[in-house]
């Protein structure tokens, strides 16, 4: 039984006109990538079956890919989430219809703007070196290894609470000399919760295209600190951190 085919949506652009982004490699098929219009809105799409998509590693792909083309000739792109598909292309005009007061200030903000991604990672060796250097965590280390481990119990607890507490320390250390340098080069920043045990920053810059590379001379001045960590510097990427379009869209 054939599947149901709906309008499957990658982002939304500013534009009068319709336009044609070529062809993408979508459910193992080419399909054409067109808009579908209200006013100066449109959402880029192709046609595809209705059903949920699951975030596999290369529908992700296939997805971003899609939104990376249009940026490198759109100067307002708003990225929508993953999985959104639409019976008919009516009902994404209602969408963009409802979401239109939202799309008219988030062109504005997002306008020649590109999104950076920038994570930085201890390495084990010299966290541990400066974990071991501390003299508090020295001297708990200490009174640990000289108590039986039901006697130590507590101790132990406490161990762990003053490595969490010094990790902190170095997080804001970082913060302090890596993000607060790139904070001013940006139009806006966002820290967001690291993953792992030896992350210590994980961060968005929103920046003006002009000023990208400003931005990545800044980053390579920082490499100082490559000794002690490893820079994962991602984008350009959509605006992906500051907006909430997401949620709207689901609501919607």
């Amino acid at each position: 039984m054939a599947e149901d085919m709906g309008i499957y949506v990658f982002c939304c652009i500013q534009t009068t006109k319709e336009k044609n982004f070529g062809t993408v490699e979508f459910e193992g098929e080419e399909k054409e990538v067109f808009t579908v219009q209200h006013k100066d809105a449109a959402m880029v799409a192709v046609k595809a079956p209705i059903k949920i998509y699951h975030p596999k590693k290369k529908a992700l792909m296939t997805h971003q890919q899609v939104i990376s083309r249009v940026m490198d000739s759109e100067s307002s792109v708003v990225p929508i989430s993953f999985g959104n598909v639409f019976n008919t292309k009516e009902d994404t005009q209602v969408l963009i219809e409802n979401l239109y007061p939202q799309l008219e200030k988030l062109f504005v903000e997002v306008r020649n703007k590109i999104e950076i991604g920038l994570k930085i990672v201890g390495k084990r060796e010299w966290l541990e070196e400066q974990i071991i250097q501390n003299d508090r965590v020295k001297k708990k280390k200490e009174t640990v290894a000289n108590k039986s481990e039901a006697a130590g119990y507590f101790d132990r607890i406490q161990l762990g609470e003053m490595a969490r507490d010094f990790f902190t320390t170095i997080q804001k250390e970082i913060e302090t000399t890596i993000h607060a340098p790139l904070d001013r080069l940006a139009e806006a920043s966002q820290v967001n919760e690291t993953i792992g045990e030896k992350m210590l920053l994980n961060g968005a810059y929103l920046i003006d295209r002009e000023k990208e590379e400003a931005f990545d001379k800044k980053v390579n001045e920082l490499q100082r600190w490559k000794e002690y960590v490893d820079f994962k510097y991602t984008g350009p990427w959509p605006a992906y951190n500051f907006i909430n379009i997401k949620l709207k869209v689901e609501a919607s």
